[in-house]
C-alpha cells in the first residue's frame, strides 16, 4: 500500500480554508456581514462567550465564517502553525504581536534593517509604555548573544530587510533568542510561508502584511500573525481583542480570492525580478544590485540554504550619481508607478536612503564595501519583463541627459 503523498503548493492554496462549515454548498466562503450574532437560547449565548475560538459565534469582533476561513487557510499554509490572528493592516499585525509579548520594563532587540513603521512602533508606541528597544546589526551573529540582559523579552527580525534586502541567519538568531528565554518574531512578508517557512526555521511568531502577496491586487489591506505555540496564540488573540482588532469580511473575501493565485504570481514575479536583477548587474550606472536570489550576491548562499522561493521585490544602488539624477530616473519611468508596497500585479518604484534610520549598522553596511548611497527599490509586477527592462533602459538614458 502506497504512503499518503503530501499535496503540492498549488493544491494546498486551492483547498486551504474551504471547510464545508465555512463554504456551505458553494466554492467560496460567503461574505458574512454581521455585528450582532443571534442565539437560539441563553445557554447557547453563554457557551459562545466561553469558547472564544474561531467557529463559535459570539459577537462581530470575534469574526464569522469569512474571517475564520481566511485565518484557517493561513494556518494550513504555515507549516507548524497552531493558529493565526488577522489585523486590519500589516503594521497593525506588527504592533499587535509586539504588544502581546512585551510589557513595561522589557527590552526588545530589533534588527537594524526593519521596515520603517516597525521602527516607529518601537521608538514611539512601545517607548510610551516603558519598553526599551535596542537595535542590532543583523549580520553580526557573533555579537548577538552579548546583547541580551535579564530584561530582554523579545527579538524582532525581518528577512530580508524590505529596502536593503540583507538576509540574516534566522535559525541561528531564533535559537539564541530561545536560549535566553526571549520570543522571536519575524516580518516574513517578502517570501511568506511558501518561500520561507518561518516557524519551521525556529521563529516563535511570524507576521505578514497580507496587503502584499496574499491580496495581490492593491485593493485591500490586512495583516496576520501566526504561531505554533498555543500559549502565544492565546496572547495574540487576547491582545487583539483588547485592542478591538477585527478585519472586514469583504476584505477577508478579497484576501481569500487572492490567496488562490498567490503561488502563480510569486513564481512569475520572482522569475521576472531575477531576470531584471541580472540585467541591472550589467549596467554601469548601478553600483550594486540588492537581491538575495541573485547568484554571486552576498546573501545568495544563505538564501539557497533557507528559502524555497522569493518574490519580485529588489533594490539597487546607483553609481556616482546625484539625488537629482535619481529623481530624473524615477520620473522617467513609464511602467513603474511611484508608490509604496509591493506584491500587486503592477510594478512600482521608490527611491530610498536608509542612512538616517540605521544607528547600529549604518548605510551602506560595513560588509558592502560600498561608497555609493542612493538606492532605488523596484517591486516587479506581472508585466512582460522585456517591457520593464526597456522602460528601465529609457530611464537610465533620461537620468544622464542634461
Amino acid at each position: 500500500m502506497s504512503e499518503k503523498r503530501e499535496k503540492g503548493t498549488g493544491t494546498r492554496l486551492v483547498e486551504a480554508g474551504r471547510r464545508r462549515e465555512w463554504t456551505g454548498p458553494v466554492v467560496n466562503p460567503p461574505i458574512w456581514r454581521a455585528s450582532t450574532h443571534l442565539f437560539d437560547s441563553d445557554a447557547d449565548r453563554r457557551a459562545g462567550g466561553r469558547a472564544n475560538a474561531d467557529g463559535h459565534f459570539h459577537y462581530g469582533r470575534r469574526g464569522a465564517p469569512t474571517q475564520w476561513a481566511l485565518a484557517d487557510a493561513l494556518t494550513e499554509l504555515e507549516p507548524g502553525a497552531h493558529g493565526t490572528m488577522l489585523y486590519p493592516s500589516g503594521t497593525a499585525a506588527l504592533a499587535g504581536a509586539l504588544l502581546a509579548v512585551l510589557k513595561a520594563g522589557d527590552v526588545l532587540l530589533c534588527t537594524d534593517n526593519v521596515y520603517e513603521p516597525t521602527r516607529a512602533i518601537a521608538d514611539d508606541l512601545l517607548a510610551r509604555y516603558g519598553i526599551e528597544t535596542r537595535y542590532f546589526d543583523p549580520r553580526d551573529l557573533d555579537g548577538f548573544a552579548a546583547l541580551f540582559c535579564d530584561r530582554t523579552a523579545a527579538v524582532m527580525l525581518e528577512n530580508p530587510g524590505s529596502l536593503t534586502m540583507e538576509l540574516c541567519d534566522v535559525p541561528a538568531l531564533a535559537a539564541i533568542a530561545r536560549e535566553h528565554g526571549a520570543v522571536s518574531l519575524l516580518d516574513n512578508t517578502w517570501a511568506g510561508p511558501l518561500g520561507f517557512p518561518a516557524l519551521e526555521r525556529g521563529v516563535d511568531i511570524t507576521v505578514m502584511s497580507l496587503t502584499k502577496h496574499v491580496g495581490g491586487h492593491s485593493d485591500a489591506m490586512m495583516g496576520s500573525a501566526a504561531t505554533g505555540d498555543a500559549s502565544l496564540y492565546r496572547k495574540l488573540r487576547h491582545t487583539a481583542q483588547l485592542l478591538g482588532q477585527i478585519v472586514s469580511p469583504d476584505d477577508a473575501a478579497l484576501m481569500l480570492r487572492g490567496l488562490r493565485t498567490m503561488g502563480l504570481r510569486l513564481d512569475r514575479t520572482a522569475a521576472s525580478g531575477l531576470r531584471i536583477a541580472e540585467w541591472l548587474g550589467g549596467r554601469s550606472e548601478v553600483a550594486r544590485v540588492l537581491c538575495p536570489m541573485l547568484p554571486g550576491s552576498a546573501d545568495h548562499e544563505l538564501w539557497q540554504r533557507d528559502f524555497t522561493g522569493g518574490c519580485g521585490l529588489l533594490s539597487f544602488v546607483l553609481h556616482d550619481r546625484t539625488a537629482q539624477q535619481r529623481e530624473a530616473f524615477v520620473d522617467a519611468l513609464e511602467m513603474f508607478g511611484i508608490g509604496y508596497s509591493w506584491g500587486g500585479f503592477e510594478s512600482l518604484v521608490v527611491p530610498f536612503d536608509p542612512a538616517p534610520i540605521r544607528p547600529a549598522s549604518g548605510w551602506p553596511p560595513r560588509h558592502f564595501a560600498l561608497e555609493d548611497r542612493l538606492g532605488v527599490r523596484l517591486a516587479i509586477g506581472l508585466e512582460d519583463p522585456d517591457d520593464l527592462i526597456a522602460d528601465l533602459d529609457r530611464a537610465f538614458a533620461a537620468m544622464d541627459t542634461p
